[in-house]
């Protein structure tokens, strides 16, 4: 199995920074799209942010300009840097990853971290 370790959540006042971790540990031999996704109360999950493997990335309209997503491939490390930060920010923040295991690729996520901007 694969699994997703997130860290880097917290309670930030509007207009600061917070980078989020998530490394995947376990027996795969490649990890193809990372991604961020957040979810706050009464909301659906949404996709914040996409990196491919070869570091093509997307992000959501409400963070471009504000979020940058990399990764550091040795590690199997996807970061989320994330830069004036406003209230509407305030969600579970969840990883989520290809990756080749077991002869397949599967999809996994994490546990998620708790983001919380204050107005």
């Amino acid at each position: 199995q694969v699994q997703l370790a997130e860290s880097g959540g917290g309670l930030v006042q509007a207009g600061g920074s917070l980078r989020l971790s998530c490394a995947a540990s376990g027996r795969t031999s490649s990890i193809g799209d990372m991604n961020w996704y957040r979810q706050a109360p009464e909301n659906q999950r949404e996709l914040v942010a996409r990196i491919s493997s070869g570091g093509s990335t997307n992000y959501a309209d409400s963070v471009k300009g504000r979020f940058t997503i990399f990764r550091d491939n040795a590690k199997k490390i996807v970061y989320l840097q994330m830069n004036s930060l406003k209230a509407e920010d305030t969600a579970v923040y969840y990883c989520n990853v290809d990756a080749f295991y077991s002869s397949v690729w599967k999809n996994y996520w994490g546990r998620g971290t708790q983001v919380t901007v204050s107005s």
